[in-house]
Parts: C-alpha cells; structure tokens; sequence
C-alpha cells in the first residue's frame, strides 16, 4: 500500500533536493527563493523572501549587511504567511543549523502554531555526512519512503567508499585550503573538511563538524595550500569566479604553491557543497578531481568549476 500523500512545504534547498530525491516531488507545494534543484521545482510557488536587498554588492558588504541585521535579532528572510495558511502543509522542512541559510524552526514556530491542524516540522542540523544521511532517513520515516531514503544513502556511500579505497593506498594526501568565503576569509566548516578527507585531502583550517569561523588571511598564507579551493557559500560557479578575484589583492597571493602551480579553483557551492543533501558523494568526486586529477575524472557538469586564472 503506498503511504499517504502529505502536503510539502520546503524552506530550505537542501530538503527540497531530498525531497524529490525520495519521490516526493509531486507532493511539495511550495518551495524557497533559493531552491533551483532539481528541474521539477521550477514552476513551484517561492513561499520565502530575503529580507535584505543584496545584489550587486561585494561580498565584504554582505558580510557586513547580514551582521549588522542578525545584529539586531531580526530574520534575514520572511515567509509569505498568506500563500503558507492557503496551502495548510501539514509537513514543513525547515533547519536549526545556521542563521544565515533559511528560516529556522524557531522563526516559523509561530506560524506553524498559528496553522490547524498545526503540521509536522523537521528541522534539519547536520554537521556531518553521517547526518546528512540520517537526515534523509528522518525524511523517509516521515513520508513513508523510508526505503527509497535507504536506496538513496546506500548508492551515495557507495561512491564515497569508491573514492576512500581508490585515494587511501599509498595516495599522498594533498594539503587543501577550502574556502566558504573570500571577504572577509571563512575556512571550511561541518561537512566539509570530511569531504576533503575522503577526496584525498587535508585541510590544515578546516573544522570539522562545527561552524565556519572567519580566519586570517596569515593563517592561509602559512597553511601553504598545494590546492586552494574557493566555495563562496550560496553562490553558482561565476559569481564565485567573480569575487574570488578579490584575493589577487591580498599581500602573499603570487607565493601561494597553489597559485604558483595554477591549482586555485572556484566551484558551484549551491551544487556540491553548501547543500547539505543527496550530492554530498557528488561533490567528494568533484574535490577528488581537483586535488588528484591524475586518479580521478570528472563526468559531471562541466559548470562545476574553473579555475580562477591570474591577476
């Protein structure tokens, strides 16, 4: 018997992917500004809105717009409560992991109280791959696709274990620094430094499993990284080209080995790496490529990176 149909509504992109991922795209009904994977959602209603007005500026005056209104307790999104009550989901996927992402469980609180009947809400909070994937089966326990969650996982560890057995023999590990933000400078937080671990990489600033935190740029010039890799969270692959130009400025850039040896690349964040959803295995084969190209090849899309060039 196939289990009951829900009503969906999705604040955060990495649920909207797990979502569909499980089979469940027919019945989401809303979905956040920022999701745009995969194909299905384009045509769903947007049931969120950034509360800031942030294009067009650098990312130094996002870093400092979105401190100064997290500042003063206020939300950097809003939700469309009128489109929310007419649609009465009684599942919303929201997180409790990070201010800046989506709304948080906290922020709908109120609105999900103020709804009846008054519907589930999972709040994801990962901060391992481990969690991504328990994530995925809370979705399916939920839904009643709990197998389907299990196939995905299963064939997502595969690919992760493919890539640890073939980088784990012999294999120097390359010393990476990745980058969650160029101005000012975060290094790499929760999820991700595991990802470079099983890419074949160390990462000297990571922090894996907690919060990215800003970090000096000394600390990136002394890390020496063989391969520098720049993720600009929440941004696609040419807005990250573009404001990683901002680090040719920076005293020490031209010494770098990896921009010494033309090994400083920028990649799709949204993609592979900010979302913490189905493609984490994808974006392990992605930094497997970019610090083992020799071992590894890339068969995905060819807009997943590039290189950053010189100034």
């Amino acid at each position: 018997m196939a289990p009951p149909s829900r009503t969906i509504v999705s604040l955060l992109p990495a649920a909207t992917e797990m979502a569909f991922a499980l089979g469940l795209g027919d019945q989401v009904r809303a979905v956040s500004h920022e999701c745009d994977y995969p194909s299905g959602v384009g045509s769903l209603p947007r049931i969120t809105r950034p509360a800031l007005k942030l294009e067009g500026l650098s990312q130094a005056q996002i870093d400092q717009a979105v401190s100064d209104r997290l500042a003063t307790g206020a939300s950097l999104y809003e939700i469309d409560e009128i489109l929310l009550r007419r649609l009465a989901p009684d599942l919303i996927l929201t997180q409790n992991l990070c201010a800046v992402c989506a709304p948080s469980d906290l922020e709908l609180g109120p609105l999900a109280a103020g709804l009846d009947p008054a519907p589930e809400v999972l709040a994801f909070s990962p901060s391992s791959i481990a969690d991504i994937f328990e994530n995925l089966d809370r979705l399916g326990r939920s839904t009643g696709t709990l197998t389907a969650a299990q196939a995905v996982t299963a064939r997502a560890q595969q690919r992760l274990e493919a890539m640890s057995s073939l980088l784990s023999d012999g294999v120097p590990r390359t010393r990476a620094v990745f980058l969650e933000w160029v101005d000012p400078v975060y290094g790499a937080g929760h999820w991700v430094p595991e990802m470079v671990q099983l890419a074949g990489g160390f990462d000297p600033l990571g922090r894996p499993g907690v919060d990215s935190v800003r970090t000096d740029w000394e600390d990136v010039l002394q890390a020496a990284p063989e391969v520098l890799i720049l993720s600009p969270c929440g941004l696609n692959l040419s807005r990250a080209l573009e404001e990683g130009r901002a680090l040719f400025r920076r005293p020490g850039w031209d010494g770098l080995p990896a921009v010494r040896s033309g090994r400083v690349f920028a990649v799709d964040a949204n993609a592979y790496f900010a979302r913490p959803g189905p493609r984490v295995s994808e974006g392990v084969e992605l930094l497997a490529h970019l610090l083992h190209p020799e071992l590894v090849d890339w068969r995905g899309p060819a807009d997943a990176f590039a290189p950053l060039g010189h100034a």
